[in-house]
């Protein structure tokens, strides 16, 4: 598996913005090492300018930040595009959770009135992304996806699924993510922070002399967590992830072979970087994953696994896979493919 040239029209990413309490950089933002952070570690002030951001819920405002760094990073233009021909999709899980948690206490403790008019709209899960595309005029479409753990890949999928057909030119999609509440599910492995990745065709940004960090293609599928637990399961999930990156990869530099023996990590594959749990599927993929694969521990939401997809784009010089799963049996994949030319261009 080698880097090739691009169709001129092929989306490819690039710009990259990351934000997390540790580290903007996206090659360091997906390392395991990551040390504590006070809790107030995100200044809206420094980061989006003084006025009009200070009663955005904390997740709109970090994605916002991530978008601005991607913007910047892919030297963006909006008359390069129409407004009308430039798109948004964005997933998260835990985004509105302590919010609706703030807001039913509110309600229970006083009354609906007491809710302030700033952050009530909020109670729709759709409202975390619109400032963005309202801020930078993308009027092509704009997208929440909530899947389980796998939404910031399924943005990617589902964003490049609308330019495929049509509905636009220019994608940034990504994920966000607020820390749980404490008492609830999985505050342990609360996220914080945001991904946002520019998508543009590979024929625009060569014209411009832009740099191409890689093609992401991402494809979803679903692995019953029952057969999951069988003595099967490994061995399906492998199948199940072959056929699937054979199909993102058609026609590119990937045709699903490299994925035999009991992993799919070796000679003639790509890296692969696994985003699991100790759920039967998670356990399942990670066997079929073998031992040359890079395991990552889940986190309650949908950030890991874009953080993971950043960190590989920022470096990235041969094929890398990243596979996402969720207990309930999400599993996505994103297939990120080098450019010909070393230095991007």
């Amino acid at each position: 598996m080698t880097a090739r040239p691009y169709d001129s029209g092929e989306p490819v990413v690039s710009g990259i913005g990351v934000v997390t309490p540790w580290t903007d950089q996206p090659e360091k933002a997906a390392l395991a090492d990551r040390p504590a952070v006070p809790g107030q570690w995100f200044d809206h002030r420094a980061r989006l300018g003084p006025r009009g951001y200070k009663y955005l819920p904390p997740a709109s405002q970090f994605f916002l930040a991530a978008a601005k760094y991607a913007l910047a990073d892919s030297d963006d233009d909006p008359a390069r595009y129409a407004a009308e021909r430039r798109g948004a999709a964005v997933g998260t899980n835990s985004s509105a959770v302590a919010l609706h948690d703030s807001m039913d206490r509110t309600v229970l403790q006083e009354s609906a009135a007491a809710l302030s008019p700033a952050s009530a709209p909020y109670f729709s899960i759709n409202l975390f992304g619109s400032r963005l595309a309202t801020e930078h005029g993308l009027k092509g479409f704009n997208l929440t996806l909530t899947t389980p753990r796998v939404a910031g890949l399924e943005s990617l999928e589902t964003g490049a699924r609308a330019v495929a057909a049509g509905r636009a030119s220019w994608l940034l999609a990504g994920a966000t993510e607020e820390a749980l509440p404490e008492g609830l599910p999985g505050h342990e492995r609360s996220e914080r922070g945001a991904v946002a990745l520019v998508l543009e065709p590979a024929g625009a940004v060569r014209e411009r002399g832009g740099r191409v960090y890689g093609g992401c293609r991402v494809s979803s599928h679903f692995l019953a967590p029952a057969v999951a637990a069988s003595a099967e399961g490994p061995e399906r999930a492998r199948r199940l992830i072959a056929r699937g990156v054979a199909g993102v990869g058609s026609g590119s530099v990937f045709d699903g072979a490299g994925f035999g023996g009991a992993g799919f990590g070796g000679a003639g594959g790509p890296r692969v970087i696994a985003v699991v749990d100790e759920s039967a599927v998670g356990r399942a993929v990670a066997s079929a994953a073998g031992p040359g694969a890079t395991l990552v521990a889940a986190g309650a939401g949908a950030l890991e696994p874009l953080l993971q997809v950043a960190g590989a784009l920022a470096e990235l010089t041969a094929p890398v896979l990243v596979v996402a799963t969720a207990p309930g049996g999400n599993l996505s994949l994103a297939l990120l493919t080098p450019p010909a030319g070393e230095d991007g261009r």
